[in-house]
């Protein structure tokens, strides 16, 4: 097998060392921002509507359900701060796909993906409307986002294409030595500052009337939904008629759910603000959001001060699915970033990371959100959004308010929205499938693209790992 383009054009581990001094570890969205307090739930209140989760998917819902019914109650619990998980420390790509890109909803939805990607770019623009109708400083950029080949078999997979870049366009777009071609979606994608989106979320939902509580974890939902349900917190409780979970990545309120995702991380470093100079040395005028085109692959963005942000390609699982503060902490991810960083763009060599961080993503085996209720329909969930929650979380909580409704709409009769993933197996099959996937992915990588056994089986039963 052949090495990969990050392996022939290493640059020098001193350049390496040299970037990384002095880094901080801390996620730089959430230091970017001011964040206000929420108190936490003390006493037993009432609500309509109980939303279990403060990142994107659960703000949305809130959002959303006070936009339908201003004068419905809606009480929203976070077990720790707002945004404070993955919807505080992603790439801020808001992507329209519903479905991760293309190729998988057309392979397990061939008859829906044209309505699909039609809702998805509805969805996008309706992210951007409200976030000029409430007026949402969130770092708004609808750029598109451009698909990178590195290794000539990429080429293949963009060229006839609308919007294929050949070598010499590409590298007009952006100055980078390994760029061999591209595909670039003009309308898909915005960019936004992560953490900023979801302080934002939060101010809009408080100003149209939700109860916010932070610290306040739910333990258990009560209740077999013949009645109103009650959540617990440690110091009190919501007695709600209908819940929406929005717990992503944590282990799930419902147990039917516990095996569906597995928690994968995801690492990323951030770069100091670039000077004129450097900015002119790598193009980039256009400040798409960038990603290359392995199954290991990197993505990258310009910030709203020209930082680069640079994340991707390592995914690691640990064994039981355990999410912890301590896997964050993962030097030999964040080393191999900055060299890829540096075969991507060699004239920024002397250039710092100042932040470096990571975060885990709920990883589901069908690359994409799933839905469904629960206690006689008074319970709705929506998980497993595999690393493009930050568009598809406001689908998400249309689909969920419409399941509670109990009401057939166009969304949830969609084939996307009934069908479940294949659930991942128990430990410890898990831990070895996972961790037989990625050797074959990064097999298929060296070996220009070519899927082996393994993964042509779980292409074929619908199954996969991804981040």
């Amino acid at each position: 097998m052949g090495a990969t383009v990050f392996e022939r054009r290493r640059p020098d581990e001193a350049v390496v060392d040299a970037a990384l001094r002095d880094t901080a570890f801390s996620v730089f969205w959430l230091d970017d921002v001011e964040r206000v307090e929420y108190p936490p739930l003390a006493g037993d209140v009432r609500a309509d509507l109980a939303v279990v989760g403060g990142g994107y998917a659960g703000l949305w819902t809130a959002v959303r359900a006070k936009e339908r019914d201003p004068q419905r109650r809606v009480v929203l619990l976070e077990a720790s701060r707002v945004s404070w998980a993955a919807s505080g420390r992603n790439g801020g790509f808001c992507e329209a796909s519903l479905t991760h890109g293309h190729e998988n909803g057309v392979n397990r939805w061939p008859d829906e993906i044209d309505r699909l990607e039609e809702l998805g770019r509805e969805n996008l623009d309706a992210i951007e409307a409200t976030v000029q109708h409430y007026g949402m400083d969130v770092d708004f950029e609808r750029t598109g986002q451009l698909e990178l080949a590195v290794e000539p078999h990429q080429v293949d997979w963009y060229r006839g294409e609308p919007g294929f870049l050949d070598e010499a366009t590409v590298q007009a777009e952006v100055h980078s030595p390994i760029l061999l071609g591209g595909h670039w979606d003009r309308e898909g994608c915005a960019l936004v500052h992560p953490a900023k989106l979801g302080m934002e979320l939060a101010r809009v939902a408080s100003e149209l009337g939700v109860e916010i509580y932070e610290h306040s974890i739910a333990r258990a939902v009560e209740g077999d939904g013949s009645g109103p349900l009650r959540l617990v917190t440690p110091d009190g409780s919501v007695t709600a008629d209908s819940v929406a979970l929005a717990t992503n990545v944590f282990p799930s309120l419902l147990k039917r759910n516990r095996l569906m995702t597995v928690p994968v991380y995801d690492y990323v470093l951030m770069t100091e603000p670039l000077t004129p100079e450097q900015l002119e040395a790598i193009g980039w005028s256009n400040r798409q959001g960038l990603a290359d085109s392995a199954n290991q692959f990197h993505y990258f963005r310009l910030t709203a001060d020209d930082r680069i942000l640079f994340g991707g390609y390592d995914a690691i699982y640990h064994f039981g699915g355990r999410v912890r503060p301590e896997y964050e902490d993962r030097m030999e991810s964040h080393r191999r970033l900055a060299s890829h960083f540096f075969t991507m763009f060699p004239q920024l060599e002397g250039l710092r990371f100042t932040h470096r961080w990571a975060g885990a993503i709920d990883s589901s085996s069908r690359f994409c959100a799933f839905f469904g209720t629960a206690r006689r329909g008074r319970v709705a969930y929506a998980t497993g959004f595999t690393g493009l929650g930050v568009g598809a979380a406001r689908f998400a909580a249309d689909v969920m308010l419409d399941k509670l409704t109990g009401e057939e709409t166009e969304r949830t009769e969609l084939r996307m929205v009934r069908d479940k993933p294949i659930p991942f197996p128990p430990e410890p099959a898990a831990s070895i499938g996972i961790n037989l996937v990625r050797a074959a992915m990064n097999q298929a990588d060296h070996n220009e693209g070519r899927r082996n056994i393994l993964l042509k089986t779980l292409d074929a039963v619908g199954m996969g790992f991804d981040s």
